[in-house]
């Protein structure tokens, strides 16, 4: 660390009116800010700069779905210029200062979720970047939660017409996805589900909560969630196609535990993205899944997602 700390100034924005100085570090959401200000997915006071005179060399900010409290940590920039010791340090202030301001004393802090190209390990300068960041929020107390795949399929992909084996139905309700969504929980291989089952919760307590705290939030039609069954009515597992505020998305997809490894993941897949790619203008349909879910990869990738890019998750145990 330098001998002297760095002379800093660690502020929120004024308002939308200084969206351009926070925009002075890249990123690639920087196209969804004006809007996410305009809609009150961001404010002004969640968004912060540290600055060295007029130089900007650190930013943070949080976003949530419209409602009165931040719901994840999605920026956090360092001018990648600076000496590395100088640049953490840079980091590490605003993370503390920014964090103690937004996030309620006593409340958990929203997940850190990070873009990162496909191939960043095999670029020195990309990999420093982005280790340099991971580096801070460990020294706030996050760890690593998952690494993930994000991918996309795009208009022009074939997509596989129904092959009959499955039976497809609208989800009836709430009660009858967590019927479907419990099961899936067990043995799960998502790092999301598989940390809230070690936090105590049953399998049906996780399904509630991602239910709760993800799904319920889309606003698109329900009637595009679909169960899957075999043609005697046994049910096999289910998909939630969805539009998200930025793109369609399969935004959930499971299959029972006595069901898998049967290729029905392909099936149901096919289903969510031909829902999906029917719906007027969609040009692309956006998907996620953790890098070791590798069942769950080779899926998307018998389809023809590409996988685009890489996501982290960051959280803390607080």
């Amino acid at each position: 660390m330098p001998d002297a700390p760095l002379d800093l100034t660690v502020r929120p924005l004024s308002g939308p009116e200084e969206l351009d100085l926070f925009r002075r570090l890249p990123y690639v959401l920087d196209h969804e800010l004006a809007d996410d200000l305009a809609t009150g997915r961001r404010r002004p006071e969640w968004m912060w700069v540290a600055l060295r005179g007029e130089r900007v060399v650190a930013r943070i900010a949080w976003w949530s779905r419209g409602g009165g409290k931040p719901l994840l940590l999605d920026f956090f920039d360092l001018d990648d210029t600076l000496p590395g010791p100088e640049r953490e340090e840079a980091g590490l202030r605003l993370v503390e200062a920014a964090t103690a301001a937004v996030v309620p004393a006593g409340t958990p802090r929203p997940e850190y979720g990070r873009f990162v190209p496909a191939d960043w390990r095999e670029d020195p300068a990309v990999r420093d970047a982005v280790e340099a960041r991971i580096r801070v929020m460990e020294r706030t107390g996050a760890r690593m939660l998952a690494e993930r795949l994000r991918l996309e399929w795009r208009r022009g992909t074939p997509v596989p017409a129904d092959s009959g084996r499955l039976r497809f139905r609208p989800v009836a309700g709430r009660a009858d996805l967590l019927d479907l969504m419990t099961p899936v929980m067990e043995g799960t291989l998502d790092a999301h589900g598989r940390a809230d089952l070690a936090s105590g919760l049953s399998p049906r307590q996780a399904a509630e909560k991602h239910y709760d705290e993800e799904l319920a939030g889309y606003a698109t039609p329900r009637e595009w969630w679909r169960a899957a069954e075999l043609p005697d009515g046994e049910p096999v597992g289910f998909v939630i196609p969805a539009r998200n505020d930025y793109n369609p998305i399969i935004a959930y997809i499971g299959v029972l535990p006595a069901h898998r490894g049967h290729g029905h993941i392909d099936d149901i897949l096919a289903e969510g993205t031909r829902l999906l790619a029917a719906q007027e203008g969609v040009e692309r349909v956006r998907a996620a899944t953790d890098l070791g879910n590798v069942p769950m990869a080779k899926a998307f990738a018998r389809l023809g997602y590409v996988d685009f890019e890489r996501a982290f998750d960051m959280v803390w145990d607080d």
